[in-house]
């Protein structure tokens, strides 16, 4: 009996922790679609605002037109007459009807059996199923968030060109964009097979690589003559973004709504993120609430990802810390590593989330990979996969 009693007690305790999962995963879930409802309704009213600014426009010079015309009826030079072109056909094309493509959210509760909720391409479902025996439920039960956290596979070793490698960004789930030691951005297969190749003409080497929503490369770019961020569209690269003068761009990072993260640096105004959706400055997050600044004043670049719930991510490396903050800027924590208790200090590179929310960064010092939650709780470090010295970090298609 009292074996059996400890048995229960320890299915209570990870019952628990299961409870504290899953509320976390619908919490993600309903703060992911509130995001998606968020970037919806900004891209929407953008849209309208330019159709509205161009059915502006046409209205101005319709009016013109129509001016000119009265003064063409009165006219009596022939050469006036004999020359005018009617402007109709320029208005044709103009749509009628404006489809803004509103999104839809739809939720079906079958109670006790099924919940679903949707909106546009994002779907989740949570379904009850019925077990026919006690065992078969307690066996699902006793298997512990610690088997689900501890396992980590070595997949493979992909070969590379560079002597020191800097970044890397994955392209589905069998290639990825890789920078180093020199000029070029190269894409890889999984075998080490080189894709394509991008020549920059950086000084040095570019500080940034990331792809956008629609899988275009973009590039931090520093010259003699100017500092941009470059996409690579068609196999050509053009400016994309101009930072503020003074300004050289470095880290880079795409949101899942196509918003793109620029970590700015200048000698005499330390780090930035600016949020730019297009060309247009949207935000900028340097100083905390007491206008004291949040990421440490040198030259080393800032790491940055985009968690599920729209926190965004940032490995400072000059301050050995990772500072996580919330949309409006807001600083939300920091992790300093020390609940991992390693030989050496924190050297934090590379971030990136996962579908659970979870924070996975490179430890450069250490050989190793810190996990938090989302919250920055420690949960574990990846430490037994032969890692040397670990510096960029990519999640694939399929979440490896």
């Amino acid at each position: 009996m009292s074996k059996t009693k400890s048995k229960f007690d320890d299915i209570k305790i990870e019952s628990e922790k299961l409870r504290k999962l899953w509320h976390q995963e619908v919490d993600n879930i309903f703060d992911k679609i509130d995001f998606m409802s968020r970037s919806h309704n900004e891209e929407t009213l953008n849209f309208l605002q330019t159709y509205h600014t161009t059915i502006r426009k046409l209205i101005s010079e319709m009016n013109e037109t129509v001016k000119q015309n009265d003064k063409l009826l009165k006219s009596i030079k022939l050469s006036e007459v004999r020359n005018y072109q009617s402007k109709v056909k320029e208005y044709e094309d103009l749509p009628e009807h404006l489809d803004s493509n509103m999104p839809t959210l739809v939720s079906k509760v079958d109670q006790g059996k099924e919940l679903s909720i949707e909106i546009g391409d994002f779907r989740a479902i949570l379904k009850q199923l019925l077990q026919t025996s006690l065992p078969a439920d307690v066996s699902r039960l006793t298997k512990t968030i610690g088997d689900l956290k501890d396992k980590s596979r070595f997949i493979a070793t992909i070969p590379t060109d560079y002597k020191l490698l800097w970044g890397v960004v994955c392209v589905g789930d069998a290639e990825a964009w890789i920078r180093g030691n020199n000029r070029n951005i190269t894409r890889i297969d999984v075998q080490g097979t080189v894709k394509d190749t991008v020549l920059t003409t950086s000084l040095f080497r570019p500080d940034g690589i990331a792809l956008t929503r629609v899988g275009d490369l973009i590039f931090s770019d520093t010259d003699s003559n100017s500092t941009t961020v470059k996409i690579v569209r068609q196999g050509k690269s053009e400016t994309l973004i101009r930072p503020p003068g003074g300004w050289l761009p470095l880290g880079l990072y795409c949101t899942r709504s196509g918003v793109i993260l620029v970590n700015i640096f200048a000698f005499t105004g330390g780090h930035k993120i600016i949020r730019y959706h297009g060309h247009t400055i949207k935000q900028e997050i340097y100083n905390d609430g007491q206008r004291k600044p949040i990421f440490k004043d040198r030259l080393g670049k800032l790491f940055m990802s985009e968690n599920n719930n729209g926190d965004i991510c940032v490995s400072d490396t000059n301050a050995n810390t990772v500072v996580v903050v919330e949309k409006t800027g807001r600083v939300q924590f920091r992790y300093d590593g020390r609940p991992a208790r390693k030989k050496e200090a924190f050297d934090p590179r590379g971030i990136i989330t996962d579908a659970l929310s979870q924070i996975i960064v490179a430890d450069y010092n250490n050989n190793c990979v810190h996990i938090t939650d989302q919250n920055g709780h420690f949960l574990r470090c990846v430490d037994d996969c032969g890692l040397e010295a670990p510096y960029g970090l990519s999640v694939d298609s399929g979440g490896r």
